[in-house]
């Protein structure tokens, strides 16, 4: 048998896996049963996060927490990115800040907080004035002068969408576990991250001044809901995988940009500033400190 048998007889034997972009696709005798899961389907799959395993405080012999940017300009993060829009795409293909967003909203994504200490808590009505703005036009106020009715088409709505979200922050904590001998990660909290909604349209602002962070969610009361997300894989679309699998897999680019310190865990660009190349030095230098100490536990 030569060559090119072999590799004909491999791509015959992937191509019912790589044909299968939508679970019941080639089942489905009308439209709208593609991607509905059959009960025998839904009974052989365990289609749930993988749980983390208990770890002691008496077993952590190191630990520091870190927080993270994810830029969404960088290649390797669109997957958290897009889609953005979401009129010509099946509903089971939505960008992470829809699924966040659309979960606060219907109550099941509860644990919403502030800042990312997770001290005072948010519903989605809490987050109306950071999400949307609703503004006057000059004409409009040229009517309430003159003591007439406001016409609605005087009245601008800005709402955030995903296309507006330009990056994610998340906190960490790096641990050395003396149980498993090994350096972990466990993510602790994410936030989207946007243009102030007040002025995202005004040009005069700095982009970087104007950026803020919408709402932290607790990660891992939010595990189910991610895993149920699923992102596109461009490697093979038969196969996608969850948002849960991608951010505990560390699927991503990210640069950290504060550390818990003495200082009261100050950000990087209060000590360092006016200079983005030293900013991005110390954030290598302190995940350099993180990987040595790894290789420091080993040192006799």
């Amino acid at each position: 048998m030569n060559w090119k048998n072999v590799l004909l007889i491999g791509a015959v034997s992937l191509l019912p896996a790589s044909i299968m972009a939508q679970a019941n696709i080639l089942n489905a005798k009308k439209p709208q049963e593609i991607g509905v899961r059959t009960e025998a389907q839904k009974a052989l799959d365990n289609d749930a996060p993988l749980e983390y395993g208990y770890v002691d405080d008496r077993d952590i012999l190191w630990s520091k927490t870190v927080w993270e940017t994810i830029d969404l300009d960088e290649r390797v993060n669109f997957p958290l990115y897009y889609p953005i829009d979401t009129v010509d795409i099946g509903a089971d293909r939505r960008s992470l800040y829809d699924v966040l967003l659309k979960n606060i909203k219907n109550g099941k994504l509860e644990d919403v907080y502030v800042d990312s200490y997770f001290t005072e808590k948010r519903v989605f009505s809490d987050l109306a004035a950071t999400l949307s703005k609703v503004d006057t036009t000059d004409m409009g106020y040229e009517q309430i002068n003159a003591g007439e009715a406001l016409s609605a088409e005087y009245i601008n709505e800005r709402d955030l969408t995903a296309a507006d979200i330009e990056e994610y922050r998340i906190k960490g904590i790096w641990y050395f576990d003396k149980r498993q001998g090994e350096l972990k990660y466990r993510l602790l909290g994410i936030a989207p991250v946007a243009p102030d909604v007040n002025f995202i349209d005004d040009e005069s602002m700095d982009p970087a001044d104007a950026k803020v962070e919408l709402f932290w969610v607790w990660y891992p009361g939010a595990r189910q809901i991610l895993h149920d997300a699923k992102v596109f894989n461009q490697r093979n679309s038969a196969q996608p995988i969850s948002f849960d699998m991608l951010l505990n897999a560390r699927r991503f680019n990210g640069v950290i940009y504060r550390e818990d310190n003495v200082h009261g865990d100050r950000k990087v660009n209060d000590y360092i500033a006016d200079n983005a190349l030293f900013q991005l030095l110390e954030a290598h230098r302190i995940k350099e400190v993180i990987r040595d100490r790894e290789q420091d536990m080993w040192a006799y």
